[in-house]
């Protein structure tokens, strides 16, 4: 939520051909068939009004808060992430300090995870996950199928944020403006293995690419450190390469493609100019930062949500309008040509392809 402050109520919105309607309300069965996407609608702090929504792909049906719909409530304040394990849906509500587990199939509430300012889940294996955390410097290890909190493991660092599990170790990035590492940890026990310097402050986002290297994704243009990528060798844990980003130019949300050779990330400008604003792709080759978006932002827009399907290549992106107002998801063709559009809830913030 820090990154959104601020943010200008958006003033031009273009409908595009091939939107699909909004069902409000989604058929008892069915909706939770695999090949959904679902649509992480953060709402806007302390109100409460996070949103579930989903998109059928082979009917092109869009099927809206469907938590309240199903459970007859409101999901609750802040939706930062999602992920499935196993037959269980679980949803980071992050400033209401749970985690929400619904039943896959029909949406019903499960049960809930006490765990304080949830960002993102980690599967590990059966029986263990890893939460990271806002404002503290905790990850949480949770029994996922007993819905508990085995334990927690402090780390030297603030705000753990991103994560990823390679080569048997679970790899953190630390949100802190005075830390420029990310921490090497024992995927069981959560002990610190390696401290791995990179090539800038603030890492939030980590990936790996399919020359098993690590790019980790830095920076809290807010508070006065500039955006970084850092390619780095975990079996050496040196620095391959690092790429600064311009001066107050802001990346986030960054994924790799289906054959994990490229980088896509969304450069964010709030102050209502289109320059260095869009979707951005970078090859693991590449020798510096793309100048030219793939899918270009306009004056007075940003985009917020970013994801490329499985299977097809389609890209999905969205569009918060200034999260004031229900959103728009994008669907692009491989070659960044629109395929569909359609409404979302307020502040669309993630895409989870449930595969």
């Amino acid at each position: 939520m820090d990154r959104k402050a601020g943010y200008l109520l958006i003033l031009f919105c273009t409908l595009l051909w091939g939107c699909v309607k909004d069902k409000p309300t989604p058929p008892a069965t069915g909706t939770g068939a695999t090949g959904s996407v679902y649509i992480v609608c953060e709402g806007s702090l302390s109100n409460g009004n996070a949103t579930l929504y989903l998109y059928n792909t082979q009917t092109d049906s869009v099927f809206g808060d469907i938590y309240r719909a199903v459970n007859n409530q409101a999901l609750g304040d802040v939706f930062q992430s999602m992920v499935r394990i196993g037959d269980s849906l679980y949803l980071c509500i992050n400033n209401s300090d749970k985690i929400t587990v619904l039943n896959k199939g029909s949406h019903t509430l499960a049960g809930t995870i006490p765990v304080a300012k949830p960002r993102y889940i980690l599967p590990v294996r059966a029986g263990l996950a890893w939460v990271s955390t806002l404002f503290s410097n905790r990850l949480y290890a949770i029994d996922p199928q007993n819905q508990k909190v085995l334990h927690i493991t402090e780390l030297p660092g603030q705000n753990p944020e991103g994560m990823c599990l390679h080569m048997g170790n679970l790899y953190v990035c630390p949100w802190d403006t005075a830390v420029n590492a990310i921490y090497q940890l024992n995927a069981e026990t959560g002990q610190l293995l390696h401290t791995i310097r990179i090539g800038g402050y603030a890492p939030h986002s980590i990936l790996v690419d399919k020359e098993q290297m690590l790019w980790v994704l830095s920076g809290n243009v807010t508070k006065g450190r500039q955006a970084a990528w850092t390619r780095i060798d975990p079996s050496t844990g040196n620095i391959l390469k690092t790429y600064t980003f311009a001066t107050g130019t802001d990346p986030v949300k960054p994924i790799l493609n289906n054959t994990r050779d490229t980088l896509y990330y969304i450069q964010v400008k709030y102050d209502g100019t289109a320059t260095n604003n869009g979707v951005y792709r970078l090859p693991i080759t590449a020798a510096e930062l793309p100048t030219t978006p793939f899918v270009a932002g306009v004056a007075y827009q940003y985009f917020w949500a970013l994801g490329i399907e499985p299977g097809s290549g389609h890209i999905y992106l969205a569009d918060p309008k200034g999260f004031v107002q229900k959103g728009m998801a994008h669907i692009y063709r491989p070659d960044g040509t629109l395929l569909h559009s359609f409404a979302t809830g307020l502040g669309p913030g993630q895409f989870y392809f449930d595969r």
